[in-house]
């Protein structure tokens, strides 16, 4: 399968020598051994909205595909972990799939974007750190987005309300302690399968965007983000940045 970034890390920090810096790392993994899964073409856009918030907010930023970068002397430069469009395999071996709980379980930072939650389909624990596991989307469609918790850093100055065109995401296995910040009426979506889905789970409230404390380690998911365009929207960029910043904090709520 074809590469969407080089396997080296490309980064934004000013010498390697700064190991105190602020950093995260993007990761945009797409693997299926028989290269049928869907790859989204938004990646790079979303990699360069994500380099700008680094150089505007002040931290570095690695980009990889390359699931070697997953052991646990390597991850521990970073204040967190950006999924972004990432989608089926995301790990080659069980030994990064080791390093990857243990860099969360002991304080680590993780944001997912989008597809995201289609990662590691078979890994429970993934999941639990995602808040969920991908299950399918209705047609691309507008919808309205209600702010559920405007006091957090990726939410604040946010609309209420807003109207967004997007593929609407339904996850299943839902980690119980999520905490919801954007959420929609998925009775409103023009959505022909909608009898299959527990709508008595989230009522009007299906979640579109929380957060989580994953042992001693925080993750911010949002299900926003299908198209190139999106990351150059101000909104989607401004709740990006805030749950990658809340991600990055470990001494604060």
């Amino acid at each position: 399968m074809k590469h969407l970034i080089p396997l080296f890390l490309l980064s934004l920090s000013a010498t390697a020598g700064h190991a105190a810096e602020r950093k995260v790392l993007v990761y945009t993994r797409n693997f299926t051994p028989d290269g049928k899964g869907y790859v989204h073409d938004n990646i790079q856009a979303s990699v360069t909205a994500i380099k700008k918030m680094g150089s505007e907010a002040g931290f570095a930023v690695d980009v990889s595909d390359d699931p070697a970068v997953f052991t646990a002397a390597n991850l521990k430069q970073y204040q967190a972990l950006v999924f972004s469009n990432s989608n089926n395999e995301a790990f080659a071996n069980q030994a990064q799939r080791d390093a990857f709980k243990v860099y969360m379980e002991t304080g680590g930072g993780f944001a997912g974007i989008h597809s995201a939650s289609g990662s590691e389909r078979d890994w429970p624990y993934f999941w639990s750190v995602v808040g969920g596991k991908f299950l399918r989307h209705p047609a691309f469609q507008k919808f309205v987005v209600r702010v559920k918790d405007s006091n957090h850093a990726s939410t604040k100055g946010l609309p209420a309300t807003f109207e967004w065109e997007d593929e609407c995401y339904f996850l299943e296995y839902l980690n119980p302690d999520l905490h919801p910040l954007l959420v929609t009426d998925p009775a409103k979506l023009k959505d022909p399968e909608r009898a299959k889905h527990p709508w008595d789970l989230v009522a009007d409230s299906l979640p579109l965007a929380w957060t989580l404390h994953i042992g001693a380690g925080r993750a911010f998911y949002t299900a926003l983000g299908h198209t190139k365009e999106h990351y150059a929207n101000p909104i989607l960029y401004k709740h990006i940045l805030g749950g990658i910043l809340w991600a990055m904090e470990r001494d604060t709520k």
